[in-house]
């Protein structure tokens, strides 16, 4: 069975907003504690009082956010421009044999077309394709014959430039993925390379998403 401090970990752990939270003291503590009482019992297999829960929480509190560390502040003050891609498709395949031949065709077609959008990843098995909605007819010329699982269009891309060094920032894709969670914005897809990260949004919540992300890095 798990000791007191190690059930309530398990609880917490799993509900970032909590944590978050916590860490900010918006949370009542004594409150969250009488919540999580009867998981807390379950799993350490014995009564438990309110008192040890709020004892467990209060210490883990200070392990909850990177937020004041000087290198996570310093990626958010280096934040780059944040660029606006509308009129894009969502396609997703299932991996064949075949399918990288589809991709490079596609790409040898739009390859004249310096401002196109085309981010594609492959995942084990099946692979995402994100395009300029003007070059779809080329790929549903080009991938007539792979299986096309999932089709989604009117989206719209927001990139964020990157700093150097934002790969050794704890918890920095969190950080924005949390200020769009919290107002409410579903995000289709992430992108990311090493010094670019794009979310895919429908087009409706762009304009939010776009002054979130920009308050974040005048902030």
């Amino acid at each position: 069975m798990l000791t007191i401090s190690q059930a309530v970990e398990k609880i917490i752990k799993v509900k970032p907003f909590v944590i978050e939270s916590l860490s900010e003291g918006l949370l009542n503590i004594s409150s969250l504690a009488r919540s999580i009482l009867p998981d807390v019992a379950r799993l350490t297999g014995r009564d438990v009082k309110q008192g040890a829960i709020v004892m467990a929480l209060k210490r883990m509190v200070p392990d909850t956010s990177e937020l004041a560390s000087p290198l996570f502040n310093g990626m958010m003050n280096n934040l780059g421009d944040i660029i606006v891609r509308s009129n894009l498709t969502d396609y997703t395949f299932r991996n064949s044999s075949t399918i990288m031949k589809c991709h490079i065709q596609l790409i040898s077609d739009i390859s004249s077309h310096a401002d196109a959008f085309y981010t594609m990843v492959r995942g084990v098995f099946e692979s995402n394709l994100v395009v300029d909605s003007d070059v779809s007819p080329l790929v549903e010329k080009h991938f007539a014959h792979e299986v096309c699982t999932f089709r989604n269009a009117n989206l719209s891309a927001i990139t964020l430039k990157l700093p150097a060094g934002n790969v050794q920032a704890v918890g920095f894709y969190y950080q924005i993925l949390k200020l769009i969670a919290w107002e409410g914005i579903n995000v289709k897809e992430v992108v990311s390379t090493t010094n670019e990260f794009s979310l895919i949004v429908a087009d409706e919540d762009v304009d939010r998403a776009f002054s979130i992300l920009k308050r974040l890095k005048t902030q």
